[in-house]
């Protein structure tokens, strides 16, 4: 099937058609006009010759001879000629001519309407006589006295009058073409423009174009904004206003957002904070025929994942370290069974109760103080992970908290990400590597602090340390200490980063307890 005219054709087609029948009445109206023009001037000039041969003496005088046409048809025909007018009649009052273009209707009666002058007044009129139909005036000629002692006609006809508007014609015939040139001209560049703005699109397309579009916008399930040349959102879906807090109205891009497109570069899946979520965003510049339209912004919403991979790493990391448990108790277990087989059961008894003190004394220790049981579990495994990495953390024994005071799973990603900072800052320096954890709840805050002895941090990078995207590591998102800014600032908290005593870093958070 052939495809339909695109907008800009129909739009030009539409244009010329509605032009050309504006110009068309246009001029039809110029020709009306131009020929009322002429009727008037035509009028104007035979009431013009009219008089002033009805107030020419010596018309008056030969009215009073005996043969007025001896003088009058000579007289009435040089005037004729020299006015351009078609006919000159002088004629009595009873309407016997006395002058004619035609010399055998002279002595006949006059063809036309004569009362209102025989009455002394003027008669403008359309007549079709002797030569055709004609416009004519009849004004009275009178004596001295003011007597009407005769009639003067004067009339052109309306063939003569046309073949006046005739020399008219080109010039309005010009006007018109050259109105319909530039009328043409306009509508075709801006049909043109418009077929390059609507890729030479038809109606019927834009328009499925447009409803998948708004389909394809309110169905996706991820956020979705785009950007245009200038910084301006140009659009942004239901997915990516829910995901970013953006009301129905005008969406202003939180100044996370607003600097990750910014900065200029593709971004695939990078981590963003943005509230009480975490995003995962992608950039990249769109372009069209080497233009750049602006930039294309994804974001899917990971918070629940990056929750559960933080409890899967935990978890993780405490299945590696009860399995080294578990390989290291193997063998002490054998180091038991040997020493009993070689008699020494007192030895072999102080071995396994030593062991099982120092597992117990942790637990108790943890159990006792913390009676969340997510932070609790969280603490102990940490401590097994700590172990198998060659580290030795340790809870203080003031840490004190109820397991009321805030919830469970922002106080894991508090504490967690904190031990997983000291952990990575302590890895790789030499022994003895050591981590503390402070938990416990002073003046209505809980505070949180966790120190180790690692390089430290220096005074400039405490707040990169806290921005997302931070980071010691070359392979790292630098989301952990980001996620603590976010929960601690969720609650109106602080948090800051000192020296520790004899080397390392002591991070600190204080969150207030809700009422």
């Amino acid at each position: 099937m052939a495809r339909r005219w695109s907008i800009a054709r129909q739009l030009f087609a539409l244009q010329v058609l509605v032009v050309t029948l504006l110009v068309a009445i246009g001029t039809t109206g110029a020709v009306l006009l131009a020929h009322r023009d002429a009727r008037d001037a035509a009028v104007a000039e035979v009431i013009a010759v009219a008089e002033s041969m009805a107030h020419s003496p010596s018309v008056a005088a030969a009215l009073r001879t005996a043969d007025p046409s001896a003088t009058l048809q000579p007289y009435a025909e040089a005037t004729r000629r020299a006015t351009g007018t078609d006919f000159i009649v002088v004629m009595a009052p009873d309407r016997t001519r006395y002058s004619h273009r035609t010399p055998e209707l002279i002595g006949q009666p006059f063809a036309g309407t004569v009362d209102e002058a025989l009455r002394g007044g003027r008669v403008v009129e359309q007549f079709r006589g002797s030569l055709g139909d004609s416009v004519r005036t009849v004004v009275p000629v009178r004596d001295p006295d003011g007597a009407v002692i005769g009639l003067v006609s004067v009339g052109i006809t309306t063939d003569a009058i046309n073949r006046e508007l005739l020399t008219r014609l080109p010039a309005v015939g010009a006007a018109t073409g050259i109105a319909l040139l530039l009328a043409a001209s306009g509508s075709w560049l801006l049909s043109r423009r418009l077929r390059r703005q609507t890729h030479g699109l038809g109606p019927a397309e834009m328009t499925r174009m447009y409803e998948y579009y708004d389909a394809v916008l309110h169905a996706v399930r991820e956020g979705l904004v785009v950007v245009d040349s200038g910084g301006r959102v140009a659009l942004i879906n239901d997915e990516a206003r829910r995901l970013l807090g953006a009301g129905d109205g005008p969406a202003d891009l939180p100044p996370e957002v607003a600097a990750l497109i910014a900065e200029q570069r593709p971004t695939v899946d990078e981590p963003v904070l943005i509230g009480d979520r975490v995003l995962v965003a992608s950039r990249r510049e769109t372009r069209f025929d080497g233009r750049i339209l602006g930039t294309v912004l994804t974001l899917r919403d990971h918070t629940e994942l990056r929750a559960l991979t933080g409890e899967l790493d935990s978890v993780r990391g405490l299945t590696e370290a009860l399995r080294a448990q578990a390989h290291e108790a193997a063998n002490r277990l054998h180091t038991v069974l040997t020493m009993v087989e070689l008699g020494r059961t007192d030895e072999a008894i102080q071995l396994a109760t030593a062991e099982l003190e120092l597992a117990q004394q942790l637990t108790d220790q943890v159990v006792g103080a913390v009676d969340e049981p997510a932070l609790a579990a969280l603490l102990l495994g940490k401590s097994a992970q700590a172990g198998e990495r060659g580290v030795e953390l340790t809870v203080d024994e003031r840490s004190r908290l109820s397991g009321s005071l805030l919830p469970g799973r922002d106080l894991i990603t508090v504490v967690g990400n904190l031990i997983d900072n000291a952990l990575e800052a302590v890895a790789g320096t030499p022994s003895p590597r050591r981590v503390a954890v402070l938990v416990r709840e002073e003046d209505g805050e809980v505070l949180i602090r966790v120190t180790d002895n690692g390089p430290g941090l220096r005074p400039d990078r405490v707040a990169d340390a806290f921005r997302r995207g931070w980071s010691t590591k070359s392979g790292g998102h630098g989301i952990g200490l980001a996620l603590v800014r976010q929960v601690t600032q969720r609650y109106g908290g602080t948090y800051d980063v000192q020296d520790a005593p004899g080397g390392g870093a002591v991070l600190t958070v204080r969150m207030p307890v809700p009422a």
